[in-house]
């Protein structure tokens, strides 16, 4: 959730740092702040607010040094203000720390430190861990031995970034379970690290990946990494392709309505280099699948939270289908407490934008301490789901600084849908042609979204009709059901209208008592096997006086006639259609919450990269 950046190096570490905060702003916060030594001193400078906020206060009272870490806070312990923003000092102000995660027992260690006499300037559980530091400093006056003991310590799952006026050439990072990713860029005779590729992509593409339990020292000429007892192991340096005009908005409004419209790129790319047209066959080397393999699996579980929950939902029906192996869809966050039954030859696929996402990541580790082979599909290049798992697929998706997430739902669905035609060749269950038919829709795909997002201004004219709207209902059915769960999630998220999602089959089962004239339907009825079902749904709410805007394919009449407003789609292969009926929901979450002047990228009380439970 929180960002952070941190330099070392010969430059003027404020502007590197505040520029990397900036580029950090999708994560969600409600304060900033920084510090730099300087002079012999660490200097802060820290508030609520934006970052815009941040920049002024630097303005007005300068920072410069060669040595400095910043934070992005979106508050757990104490409100957000300018006392519990990051960075934090330690009591003599010797050491300074930015924080992502929560100390579980902070409680404990507050009242025994209290009790040592140290006086806490915060209410935050961050403050526990620069006063243990301390603690130990003063024994060992060794920055990395506080650090290790301090951190032996606290439970929970962390991600630091620390340093000493004692030893003002060296910042100290550390990652300690499944907290937020920590990444280190490396530079020619600097150094950087942050929570996030983008933060650092201006200057380096040369990145490595701090994995759990580990501690980085980081100096202007050095990188060296250590277990938490102090044994040195060797580190890998991967190249990041990622440019950082990627992650600027160009011509669009918000990321969000920028990446809506990357989505053609995104299938594109998805799809390059794992379709063979000319034989029907798929490539994801990635995942480590042999054929092998793919004929003793008995079971999969997909895990994950969200919008990802949401692309599971749809990839339980496209495996089933095509596959034929049987498919269990799990909110990531209950699936180790319900003590799931996993048996041999079960694969767990979880799914995560970030592949930090607290939940999914503990949902693996359950998985694989019951057996299981764990694959992922992530976007994030490198991230603790990518590592953790035996294979994974890459989402292709490039940057997604938007909190609510846009082209990271639609390249999983294919990516499932290209896993579910691999596992059916591998295990001899897909007849040819139906295999090379399944195959070729897909180069259809990309124009179809292309299609969909050139109707923009057909779904800007309809969200007109949401100015006053308090509450939406969304109906869809099999393949489609998702979509709804997916629009109403994308309408709440940065609209701040209630929505509910129900499978349309259930309205007769409660939510039919909720429909008058004053709660709006959206119906997602595309041609597939389930069109009828919808009509039959449609004309029962429509009966009860409710307005109805419909997804539906061009030329469908008969949905047009039951309807006050229709978002057209073209006719899509019905296990592809997710793709394209969520595309009209993006866009009209998306300019009803432009309408209503909100803040789209970064919406309240939520984060992009959730890495707490």
């Amino acid at each position: 959730m929180c960002g952070i950046v941190g330099y070392v190096g010969p430059r003027d570490a404020t502007p590197i740092i505040l520029q990397g905060l900036q580029r950090l702003e999708y994560r969600g916060y409600d304060s900033a702040g920084i510090a730099i030594y300087s002079q012999g001193e660490i200097e802060i400078r820290r508030d609520a607010g934006k970052i815009s906020h941040l920049f002024d206060l630097v303005s007005a009272a300068p920072l410069h040094g060669h040595l400095g870490i910043g934070h992005t806070r979106w508050a757990t312990h104490g409100e957000p203000n300018a006392r519990n923003a990051h960075p934090h000092l330690s009591s003599s102000g010797r050491v300074v720390l930015v924080h992502n995660g929560i100390v579980e027992n902070y409680h404990t260690l507050h009242d025994e430190l209290e009790a040592e006499g140290v006086h806490f300037q915060s209410e935050t559980d961050t403050e526990v861990i620069v006063q243990l530091i301390e603690r130990y400093l003063s024994s060992s006056n060794s920055l990395v031995t506080a650090v290790q003991k301090a951190l032996s310590e606290i439970q929970g799952a962390h991600g630091i970034v620390v340093f000493s006026r004692d030893e003002p050439d060296k910042l100290i990072a550390a990652r300690i379970g499944n907290a937020g990713g920590v990444v280190i860029g490396l530079g020619d005779g600097e150094n950087f690290v942050a929570s996030d590729l983008p933060a650092i992509l201006e200057y380096t593409r040369r990145a490595v990946f701090l994995d759990p339990q580990k501690i980085a020292i980081i100096t202007p000429a050095s990188l060296q990494i250590q277990t938490l007892n102090g044994e040195i192991v060797n580190w890998k340096e991967q190249h990041v392709t990622w440019d950082p005009i990627a992650a600027e908005k160009g011509e669009y409004q918000h990321f969000m309505q920028k990446e809506i419209h990357e989505q053609v790129r995104s299938m594109t790319d998805t799809i390059a280099g794992r379709v063979n047209f000319s034989f029907g066959k798929i490539s994801l080397p990635e995942i480590q699948l042999t054929p092998e393999f793919a004929q003793t699996i008995h079971k999969i579980f997909i895990v994950a939270c969200g919008t990802a929950y949401h692309a599971g939902l749809v990839g339980k029906i496209l495996i089933e289908r095509i596959a034929h192996i049987p498919v269990e869809v799990d909110i990531a966050s209950e699936f180790r407490y319900r003590d799931p039954i996993i048996e041999p030859n079960t694969v767990t696929i979880a799914i995560s934008q970030s592949g930090e996402t607290a939940d999914t990541l503990a949902a693996m580790e359950e998985a694989r301490k019951k057996g299981s082979t764990l694959w992922s599909i992530v976007n994030a290049i490198g991230s603790q789901a990518m590592r953790l798992a035996d294979g994974f697929i890459s989402m292709q998706c490039g940057p997604e600084i938007g909190v609510a997430s846009t082209k990271a739902y639609t390249a999983p669905l294919v990516d499932l849908y290209l896993l579910a035609i691999l596992l059916a060749d591998l295990r001899n269950t897909l007849p040819t042609q139906m295999r090379y038919q399944l195959v070729n829709d897909l180069r259809r795909l990309p124009n179809l979204v292309g299609i969909c997002l050139d109707r923009e201004t057909e779904v800007q004219e309809i969200a007109h009709l949401f100015t006053d709207v308090s509450n939406c209902l969304y109906l869809g059915r099999g393949i489609n059901m998702p979509t709804a769960y997916e629009g109403a999630l994308k309408l709440k998220e940065i609209s701040y209208i209630h929505a509910e999602a129900y499978p349309a089959g259930e309205m007769k089962h409660g939510p039919i008592a909720l429909i008058d004239k004053n709660l709006p339907i959206i119906a997602i009825a595309p041609k597939d096997l389930w069109n009828e079902k919808m009509v039959s749904q449609i004309e029962q709410a429509k009966a009860r006086g409710a307005k109805i805007i419909s997804i539906a394919n061009d030329g469908d009449e008969r949905i047009k006639s039951l309807s006050d407003r229709v978002l057209w789609i073209p006719q899509t292969p019905w296990l592809l259609s997710p793709v394209t009926t969520i595309i009209p929901l993006q866009f009209l979450a998306y300019h009803i919450a432009h309408q209503r002047g909100l803040d789209i990228d970064q919406p309240r009380n939520l984060a992009k990269s959730v890495t707490v439970e």
